[in-house]
């Protein structure tokens, strides 16, 4: 497979990724009136632990546990389930199009925290990309304003771990193996979510909320899962302009399923957030070529 190829695969991963994080925050605010948060949240990733363990471990054996970052793996799996009840909490409360808009300063937060956190130097330019995606996300939220709800704060506390959840995944996806981390993730998810469980069960009388519980996993199995396979094709700068397809899909899902369509201040929000990540992304990639540009002599 040429490069152009394996770029064009990894695009083409991130959107369907996109697409299925769509339609499991739909169905998460669908069934989220009939299922205990945290129950809806265990079945997420007990659906994803057992679904890939089916699948992996009679061909591959014990060997796809196989990892040289165990603490990392562990880690990973820990800030997906903080980001996934963040994700629920804020689902429950929130239209599906907004919540995403705001979670999509994550690869903004990036910038934030390479600056406070690993000391790296950040441009103006990138500060100013920054600053637009925080004040999209406040135009969405409208602190102080009649639409405002505690809830609409829930989902920068996912910004926040779903960042450095992205930076980790970058990462290890250069050395792991896909399927590793697939069953890391689901796992560790699944055994914290089950300590929390027997407070939570409650039975389900009709068939459609287990359905509905059930197409949750698929989506998110299927997602991450692609999302995993993206990152091992091409960057991440290159892909992160893409993510924001997530924001339509969202959108189409909340018409489609609550016939909610955003306001004005809040496609404006939107817009505003997409343009910044997207900007962002696209420094990223023309700074990456000017540093192997060879030098004229």
């Amino acid at each position: 497979m040429t490069a152009a190829s394996r770029v064009l695969a990894g695009v083409a991963l991130v959107v369907a990724a996109g697409a299925c994080f769509a339609a499991l925050d739909t169905t998460t605010k669908y069934i989220s009136a009939a299922v205990p948060l945290l129950m809806a949240l265990w079945f997420r990733y007990a659906f994803q632990a057992i679904a890939t363990t089916v699948a992996v471990l009679p061909v591959r054996g014990l060997s796809a546990l196989r990892t040289r970052h165990p603490k990392f793996q562990v880690l990973r799996g820990v800030l997906l389930l903080t980001s996934s009840l963040f994700a629920f909490a804020s689902l429950k409360y929130m239209p599906v199009g907004e919540f995403t808009a705001i979670v999509m300063i994550a690869p903004l937060a990036i910038t934030l925290l390479a600056a406070t956190v690993l000391k790296e130097h950040v441009s103006a330019t990138r500060w100013a990309l920054v600053a637009g995606g925080f004040a999209g996300s406040l135009i969405i939220i409208r602190p102080g304003g009649e639409a405002f709800h505690w809830a609409s704060l829930l989902p920068l506390g996912l910004v926040g771990t779903n960042a450095w959840f992205q930076v980790l995944t970058s990462k290890l996806a250069r050395t792991e193996d896909p399927v590793t981390m697939h069953l890391y993730t689901g796992w560790v998810g699944t055994l914290l979510a089950t300590v929390a469980l027997p407070f939570v069960w409650t039975d389900l009388p009709q068939g459609w909320l287990w359905a509905a519980l059930c197409f949750m996993g698929l989506t998110a199995t299927i997602g991450h899962f692609m999302l995993i396979l993206a990152y091992q094709r091409a960057p991440a700068a290159t892909l992160t302009p893409y993510l924001y397809s997530q924001i339509g899909f969202a959108m189409l899902g909340g018409w489609l399923v609550f016939e909610h369509v955003p306001d004005r201040w809040s496609l404006v929000g939107m817009v505003t957030i997409a343009i910044c990540g997207a900007a962002g992304a696209w420094l990223t990639v023309r700074e990456s070529r000017v540093r192997i540009e060879p030098v004229e002599p």
